[in-house]
């Protein structure tokens, strides 16, 4: 998902007038003082120390505790602090801080899902019942809050609390220490950094509420998406009707409330959730928000910074990869100590059947859920009846205020997506304010679908549209008519990566492979906040129908939580190692996977990474590649960092090598060569996970273009060796400047198919010289 608001447009406008406003009178004067790791074990100390500082700055204790946000204290150390850009630049230069970071603005980025991966209580040795449903284990989220009072938070034959939790149960706005049970054992929210940049948030002009309670309601989603309780008869307003669960159900969860209604998040208040997080105790934290690409430097990334204290101490942090797809280069929250998820869909889609005067049918997709007359209607091409003022091309996408207000009125309307009008969403609104009774959108090919209720809005391939169009154009009187929808379920090839997930390489670091892993995101049902706008517009809403990598993030989530109740010892790179040498790349019929785009193409690791997680796989995956913050250290390094900003980051002295060790070497699930001249090796080591005996052999696909040796070809194990190191040697066949191509690296024997996605690219030194 984009920026979320308000649909009322009242409350919009008044919610834009006052983030203008704001904005204008205020400027971004907010700034991240960061630290790194704490050299007090006292937090006490630690935020004595940061108000010192501001003291000795700003020359009093009064302006100090006015200016200060948030002392940072748990996890790691540093403020959020009120400052003018000289007293910034002034307190860069001070011992002990590793850099002064702007306060930026972050995005936010929906169950038949879990059926579809095979989480369910059978298999007796699959993940869900050798994890107890994540029971014990606690997932925080990072979002819009949560709405306490949903069904998928009931607490029934939970056990108390665990004994390391330490987190809280914060009041404020029609939420207090009630809310809060069993399954919701902790409830914080941020607003700081907010409305220091914007200035305070009047509820009473919009959806929101000054605590944890959400009145987005994707906080609710992802969290019910993570780790809801079963309940019956869910349904979207009808649609997808049945039973909807959490991943991990008998997880615990910790909520962190750092995005607002107007889907803004404050960089200060994100670093401040995560240093609780670490207080807290949490297992696993989802964040399915980010900042668009540029990326920003990871010692200037507060998604990097605080996910590499998190992971420092054995928590894993999994973030959505965004929602600007299919573009290459467009995949958000790289850093290698972070998995990565993109969006995938699932073997159920919405349809309605078209049928025109002539009798030709045609099925579509719909998420229209209000009432449907049967009738029969007059449709016109958008184009036929454009405003006077529109150009064809605008009116054609029904672009808002293109269309003819008094041609369109009792109609239906056919659009064709353009470049500048793609969104379904826009054409269906556009249609239902020139009082037109509903839409036919021609599209790419794509199951994600667009919510309507005013109007129906379906949604048809360029093919079906341009023969309705044939027909409109050869009839006197053409006409119409709607089926009601029609959940259909197991009778789609899936899964296929979906077309607005981001995509790969990085464009910060492409030696890391990004994203790591694709898991349901298309069409999820789960639940919602009656508070939100949508059910102000409709009725309350307590389920809805979502889409985007947000709704992915806490698939993956769940089994990573459902991983640590089984294996607790195992790191963060661990548990991704898991998720990726196990995941999948066929679809359910044995075809190579498909990724949405204009056209669809087969799926390679830019848009899946390792492919599609498999959570019974990964909890048995014989091998892993594992990490700590010693080789984290080593890469920011190698992505010249200098040595006082890393040693400060880990508390750890760091002196790194004239030549450092290459960010190629880093001991990643994966293997990706930007730059391949002639010939390169890459090492790697993998841990022993199974039988303490076992001999596996190494199975090349080789990139196109490139051949591919690895010595040795066998690694044996036993009682003595669990773990051995490999290498990679690449040779360019090429002698011209290549593109990215595709290979993998599998580890085999009987039991177990250990595999990673290879990626290269050859470049040639002399590429211009005869230019």
């Amino acid at each position: 998902m984009a920026k979320l608001s308000a649909s009322n447009p009242t409350v919009q406008f008044l919610a834009l007038l006052q983030l203008l406003l704001f904005g204008l009178s205020n400027g971004s004067n907010v700034y991240i003082v960061y630290m790194g790791e704490k050299t007090h074990l006292e937090t006490e100390l630690v935020q004595e120390l940061h108000h010192g500082m501001l003291t000795t700055l700003l020359g009093s204790e009064e302006e100090a505790k006015s200016s200060i946000l948030y002392s940072y204290k748990h996890g790691f150390s540093g403020f959020a602090a009120t400052l003018t850009k000289s007293q910034a630049a002034h307190l860069a230069n001070w011992p002990g801080v590793v850099r002064v970071i702007p306060n930026r603005i972050l995005d936010l980025h929906t169950t038949r899902s879990w059926n579809f991966l095979h989480l369910n209580t059978e298999p007796w040795n699959g993940l869900l019942s050798v994890s107890r449903s994540g029971d014990e284990s606690i997932i925080g989220v990072l979002d819009t809050g949560i709405w306490p009072e949903s069904e998928s938070f009931r607490d029934d034959d939970m056990g108390d609390f665990p004994s390391r939790w330490k987190g809280k149960c914060v009041e404020g706005e029609k939420f207090n220490v009630s809310n809060c049970n069993r399954k919701i054992i902790g409830a914080r929210w941020y607003i700081k950094g907010y409305e220091a940049e914007y200035g305070k948030l009047n509820t009473s002009d919009m959806f929101e509420f000054l605590s944890a309670r959400d009145a987005v309601g994707h906080g609710t989603h992802t969290s019910s998406t993570a780790a809801g309780v079963s309940v019956a008869n869910a349904s979207f307003l009808g649609l997808a009707h049945g039973l909807a669960r959490g991943g991990a159900s008998r997880a615990r969860l910790a909520i962190y409330k750092v995005c607002w209604a107007t889907g803004d998040c404050s960089s200060a208040d994100i670093l401040a959730a995560f240093d609780d997080a670490i207080h807290d105790g949490v297992d696993v934290l989802s964040v399915s928000l980010g900042q668009a690409p540029p990326l920003p430097a990871y010692v200037e990334d507060v998604l990097a910074i605080g996910s590499f204290h998190v992971a420092a101490r054995g928590i894993t942090v999994v973030c959505s990869g965004g929602n600007s797809g299919p573009y290459s280069q467009t995949v958000i929250n790289t850093a290698p100590w972070v998995i990565t998820v993109g969006a995938s869909t699932i073997d159920r889609t919405f349809l309605t059947t078209i049928t025109l005067g002539n009798n030709n049918t045609f099925a579509g997709q719909s998420l229209y859920v209000g009432k449907h007359p049967h009738r029969t209607f007059q449709i016109v091409f958008a184009e036929d009846i454009a405003s006077n003022d529109a150009e064809a091309s605008d009116a054609r996408s029904c672009t808002a205020g293109s269309l003819n207000a008094t041609l369109a009125k009792g109609n239906v309307v056919l659009c064709f997506q353009t470049r500048n009008q793609r969104s379904a969403a826009v054409a269906a609104e556009t249609v239902s304010r020139s009082h037109g009774v509903g839409i036919i959108f021609a599209q790419f090919l794509t199951k994600d679908m667009a919510f309507s209720f005013d109007i129906p809005c379906i949604q048809v391939d360029f093919e079906i549209g341009t023969s309705i169009l044939t027909y409109i154009g050869n009839t006197r009187n053409p006409v119409v008519k709607f089926s009601s929808m029609k959940t259909v379920v197991g009778k789609l090839i899936a899964p296929e990566v979906a077309y607005f997930s981001s995509r790969g390489p990085s464009s910060l670091s492409p030696f890391v492979l990004k994203p790591d892993i694709a898991a349901p995101g298309v069409n999820i049902l789960a639940s919602w906040s009656p508070a939100s706008a949508l059910s102000y517009s409709i009725g309350p809403v307590n389920f809805k129908i979502d889409s985007g990598t947000s709704m992915s993030c806490p698939h993956v989530s769940a089994i990573a939580a459902l991983l640590k109740s089984v294996h607790p010892k195992w790191s963060p790179a661990a548990i991704k190692s898991a998720l990726i040498t196990t995941a999948y790349v066929k679809d359910g019929y044995g075809f190579d996977m498909v990724a949405e785009g204009a056209p669809y193409k087969q799926a390679n690791a830019f848009d899946h990474g390792g492919g599609h997680v498999d959570p019974n796989k990964a909890v048995d995956p014989g091998l892993i590649y594992d990490m700590g913050v010693s080789d984290y250290m080593h890469f920011l390094c190698s992505m010249g960092y200098n040595n006082s900003a890393i040693s400060s980051m880990t508390q750890h002295t760091m002196v790194c090598e004239r030549t450092p060790k290459s960010q190629k070497d880093l001991n990643l699930p994966s293997i990706s060569i930007p730059d391949l001249r002639k010939t390169l090796t890459v090492s790697r080591t993998v841990t022993n996970v199974g039988p303490t005996t076992s001999v596996y052999t190494a199975c090349v696909e080789d990139p196109p273009g490139v051949s591919v040796l690895v010595k040795p070809s066998v690694l044996q194990f036993n009682a003595t060796v669990q773990k051995l190191e490999f290498k990679v040697t690449f040779r360019s066949k090429l002698k011209v400047q290549g593109r990215y191509t595709f290979g993998s690296l599998t580890w085999k024997n009987n039991k177990y198919s250990v595999r990673i996605p290879m990626v290269v690219r050859t470049v040639i030194n002399d590429f211009y010289t005869d230019a």
